[in-house]
């Protein structure tokens, strides 16, 4: 078959007499997207053929022509030199073509006891469990370098903010591995989508399996699943792992845009906490003054994109009866697109964290505010067995006071105090300290320096254990 051949394109088998209609054709191409599953064509091919010999199904001669042309065409991919035909429809259908092309008749014999059907969900397993991996080593390297910038912030000090209200002092190392904490449940819901994805579709046919005598479990095996499926018509319908895997990327792009918010605000003149890299930032087309953070508001806006695919799949999937329907060709695009999403934020949020300059000084300021101490304040009525609620309501008219009269609590004397409640033990310069308010919160979870230091050491340990296992997964 020449290369003109391939460009006049009958519907597959011969049921029918007329070419697609052009429009047709450009209708319902995908190669244009699906050639990202070329590689795990390529796999899935070589595993089904090598089945085929070894269940007697077709001669071991024949199997061993098919290797070699799937090994030219995947040079010819690797070489840039693979002609895509629109025509073709999809890369399955390319790469066929070619390798009759290359071994002639012979190459008929690999489609034997397969369907695209089952053909398609194979390779998108295979897809989605490396990109599973995938999110997980970029999430393993931007917890590292949160990490490390915990380890330089655990004496700096910064309001922690309810309501985008400045509420209690916090460390701001304790402030970045909460991030940690977010991305970690990410990286787990990562490994818990890539464990499902353990059975291959291969060998499901169309729907119903096939008369002929496969061997499912062997051309598992060669892919590295754990089994063959355990019904066709599932393994050919379903694209849970696929729902799941874009609802792991959309929460987790969530987060992502949450941590890309406060490097916004914190690098503007209101704030003035950080100074994001020039490297990580740009600057305007006409004010020259201006240093925008351009890295995390991108990230922000592509959030909206993963959340949008995710949703994109559920309707797609929602009125669709069993078994296969070519609705699912729309499937890809939003995994593509989401998986280049995720892992291009991934890596230019780990850049901008690693080099962005911290102004301590100005955090301390806005931490030294006394009214954020206001809640030590009710504390200390706990303390004297008021309670709470009391506490809460004395200290709350005492702020109220101090605000209007433009007093600072730590100023008070124990008697004017008490003139709020007669409990109070001490003048506020006594009760109040920025660092002791910090420190005393030592319960599990807490801002203590010993509690900071615990868990950036057991995130340490964690971190150590995700390397040593995507390490051996990738092996």
């Amino acid at each position: 078959m020449t290369t003109s051949d391939r460009n006049t394109k009958k519907p597959w088998g011969g049921r029918f007499e007329e070419a697609t209609a052009p429009a047709v054709e450009r209708f319902s191409a995908s190669v244009h997207f699906d050639r990202a599953l070329a590689s795990y064509d390529l796999r899935g091919s070589r595993a089904h053929v090598a089945m085929l010999a070894s269940q007697g199904i077709i001669p071991e001669g024949d199997a061993q022509a098919i290797l070699e042309g799937l090994d030219t065409i995947d040079a010819e991919i690797a070489a840039g030199q693979f002609v895509f035909e629109p025509a073709l429809e999809d890369i399955h259908m390319n790469i066929e073509s070619r390798l009759r092309e290359l071994v002639g008749p012979v190459g008929g014999r690999l489609h034997t006891g397969r369907s695209r059907n089952d053909q398609v969900a194979t390779d998108l397993t295979l897809y989605l469990r490396d990109a599973s991996l995938a999110a997980r080593r970029g999430l393993l390297e931007l917890r590292r370098v949160l990490l490390e910038r915990s380890r330089e912030h655990v004496d700096t000090l910064l309001p922690g903010y309810t309501h985008l209200q400045r509420a209690q002092p916090v460390r701001l190392a304790h402030q970045w591995l909460a991030y940690t904490e977010m991305l970690g449940r990410d990286a787990a819901r990562f490994a818990d989508a890539g464990a499902r994805l353990s059975n291959s579709p291969l060998g499901s046919g169309a729907l119903a399996g096939s008369t002929l005598p496969l061997a499912p479990e062997h051309s598992a095996a060669a892919l590295g699943f754990a089994g063959p499926p355990r019904n066709s018509m599932d393994a050919v319908a379903s694209r849970d792992g696929a729902v799941e895997w874009l609802a792991a990327v959309a929460l987790c792009m969530i987060h992502l845009s949450r941590l890309s918010e406060e490097l916004v605000l914190w690098s503007s003149a209101e704030f003035g906490f950080v100074e994001l890299a020039d490297a990580y930032s740009t600057g305007s087309s006409l004010m020259p003054q201006k240093k925008n953070p351009d890295v995390p508001e991108l990230v922000r806006g592509k959030s909206g994109r993963a959340v949008g695919n995710l949703v994109s799949l559920l309707v797609t999937l929602k009125g669709l009866p069993l078994s296969y329907n070519r609705d699912l060709q729309e499937d890809k695009e939003p995994i593509f697109d989401s998986a280049q999403t995720l892992r291009d934020s991934l890596l230019v949020m780990s850049g901008t964290l690693a080099t962005l300059r911290v102004d301590t000084d100005r955090m301390r300021q806005a931490a030294s505010d006394p009214l954020l101490l206001a809640t030590d304040l009710a504390e200390t009525l706990v303390r004297e067995g008021v309670p709470f609620r009391d506490a809460h309501e004395a200290v709350g008219k005492l702020v109220a006071h101090s605000v209007r009269e433009g007093l600072d609590l730590r100023d008070l004397s124990r008697e004017q105090l008490q003139e709020w409640h007669a409990a109070f033990p001490a003048a506020g310069s006594e009760l109040l300290d920025l660092e002791g308010s910090v420190e005393a919160r030592n319960a599990a979870g807490g801002t203590s320096r010993a509690r900071v230091e615990a868990a950036l050491a057991t995130l340490e340990e964690e971190l150590d254990r995700e390397a040593e296992a995507l390490g051996g997964e990738a092996s």
